[in-house]
């Protein structure tokens, strides 16, 4: 592979591009190892995912007391009256015992504390926070949320969704120092995992602000790139109900502001999550029979916002979860088209988890990109069953259904929910094998190794607008690419094995 200028001249064997060899010059001879395109991952929160790099981390904790000691350590070295943030725990690793406000309220008395579920769709707060978002006996839920109590009515300190908005805005505003940071922290991080580009869907949730996503763009994305210190490549979603603001910016710049930052769309969302029982379904959940999930916003507004965005030329992507949900957004998809007419839009759905017989088809039969996540599956097959029950828990991840339907299948990891990791995303999408099980999870739904290769890849370009310039090592394009420590796909798809030798950006080693 020939490369000049930061991108690929010529492929071809060693001799057929000797002729290109010049004073200067400088060869890599990587000994035969396997060289893959750059790895995209199609759904990240890149700056929230680099800030939580510097909050209490609770991803992978097992049981109440570990929760609680991590809670305490944060404590010790905290300012009293200062906040107390972090995230990434998961009920379902010590056996599915939501945590409580009075689990840390003794040891956190004169601090605030607000913790992230894993999905960014659930929080805990303590009392004090509780207090200062005035969260009380006599609160009401929210349209779109859910604030949880005991059954004498006193809120237990989760907080779901649009809930969350009690508490967000009281919370201190993150520096532009602390934002930067995290940009690079959350860029090394991409490059030691193969990662060149991300579609980054910024650091909104329902219940965050949407000028987050912005001041993110103007102070950390346009900074970096005018200070010469991006290090991989982004497309940006902005928040949906901010299109005009985002059509306004590509007219005057342009959908390109340089070789690292792509305006690519709009996004909003559905409903909630599986794991925080706020996706939405046709059936309720097994374990909490009254309850269906929640449709976050307003369905009329969602469709109006969707239909002016799309004609203006905005791609738009909607976060979608629960059978019913995906069916809402696909009908509101197919009715845009009619209204708008037909053209290559690429909408995509953002998660695609659960669907209901026949979805699939209609995915591929309305041209819409499913933008899935295959590590997620590990999390959920442990307690997919007992929210869902086992008939319906078999539709969930269906990976091959989407592509036996023609659909464009992109995989990211929605990183900080699960790490940002091709590799294991493949090896997942492959085997779909949860930890501890000996068998594989619904597999029908297994994907090959060139299928997922191609998800991280040229679909995931596709599916972002990105495929004339990025997904494929071919000339022409640029030389975003990844060398990895196997010399054969064999001992990758029999051990799942392998590892990142080097990342280049651009044809410039980016990693180590």
């Amino acid at each position: 592979m020939a490369v000049r200028n930061g991108r690929i001249l010529r492929i071809g064997s060693y001799s057929s591009i000797q002729d290109m060899v010049g004073y200067g010059t400088k060869e890599l001879d990587l000994k035969g190892k396997i060289v893959v395109p750059g790895f995209i991952d199609s759904h990240v929160h890149l700056i929230f995912g680099g800030l939580q790099m510097m909050r209490v981390e609770l991803h992978g904790i097992n049981s109440k007391d570990e929760f609680v000691k991590r809670i305490k350590e944060a404590v010790r070295n905290a300012k009293q009256g200062s906040w107390i943030l972090g995230g990434g725990w998961n009920d379902d690793l010590w056996g599915g015992e939501l945590p409580l406000a009075s689990w840390i309220d003794d040891i956190t008395p004169y601090n605030p504390v607000f913790l992230s579920r894993m999905d960014g769709h659930m929080s805990l707060a303590n009392s004090v926070a509780l207090k200062l978002g005035g969260i009380t006996k006599s609160s009401v839920d929210p349209n779109g949320g859910t604030i949880m109590k005991t059954t004498s009515g006193e809120p237990t300190g989760l907080l779901i969704d649009s809930a969350m908005e009690r508490i967000l805005p009281l919370i201190p505003e993150v520096s532009v120092e602390e934002r930067r940071e995290a940009l690079r922290k959350a860029s090394n991080h991409a490059l030691m995992r193969g990662v060149t580009t991300v579609v980054d869907v910024g650091r909104y949730f329902p219940g965050t602000s949407v000028k987050d996503s912005w001041e993110d763009f103007s102070d950390v994305y346009q900074w970096a790139d005018l200070s010469g210190k991006m290090t991989i490549r982004v497309c940006l979603f902005f928040p949906l109900e901010t299109w005009s603001r985002l059509r306004d910016l590509i007219n005057n710049v342009g959908q390109s502001l340089s070789q690292w930052i792509y305006l690519g769309g709009v996004k909003a969302f559905a409903d909630g999550s599986l794991g925080s029982r706020s996706a939405l379904f046709y059936e309720p959940y097994v374990d909490e029979p009254h309850n269906y999930g929640l449709q976050v916003g307003d369905y009329e507004s969602l469709h109006n916002l969707t239909l002016a965005s799309d004609r203006v030329g905005l791609q738009v992507a909607i976060h979608a979860i629960g059978d019913r949900a995906n069916d809402l957004i696909l009908d509101m998809y197919e009715s845009v088209i009619s209204k708008n007419g037909v053209r290559d839009r690429r909408f995509r759905i953002e998660h695609a988890q659960h669907l209901a017989p026949g979805t699939p088809a209609r995915f591929g039969k309305l041209g819409i990109v499913a933008s899935v996540q295959p590590e997620h599956l590990l999390a959920d097959a442990e307690s997919v069953n007992k929210k869902l029950g086992i008939d319906r828990a078999q539709r969930s991840y269906l990976f091959q259904s989407l592509l036996g339907s023609n659909v464009e299948l992109a995989f990211g990891s929605d990183w900080p929910v699960v790490d940002i990791n091709p590799l294991g995303g493949i090896r997942t999408a492959m085997k779909r094998i949860p930890p501890a099980w000996d068998i594989a999870w619904v597999p029908s739904e297994s994907v090959s190794l060139n299928d997922s290769l191609k998800a991280y890849t040229l679909s995931a370009a596709r599916a972002c607008f990105l495929d004339s310039d990025l997904g494929s090592l071919s000339p022409g394009k640029l030389a975003d690419f990844v060398v990895l420590s196997i010399y054969s796909w064999d001992d990758f798809v029999a051990e799942g094995s392998a590892s990142i030798d080097a990342t280049y950006v651009g044809g410039v080693q980016a990693y180590p």
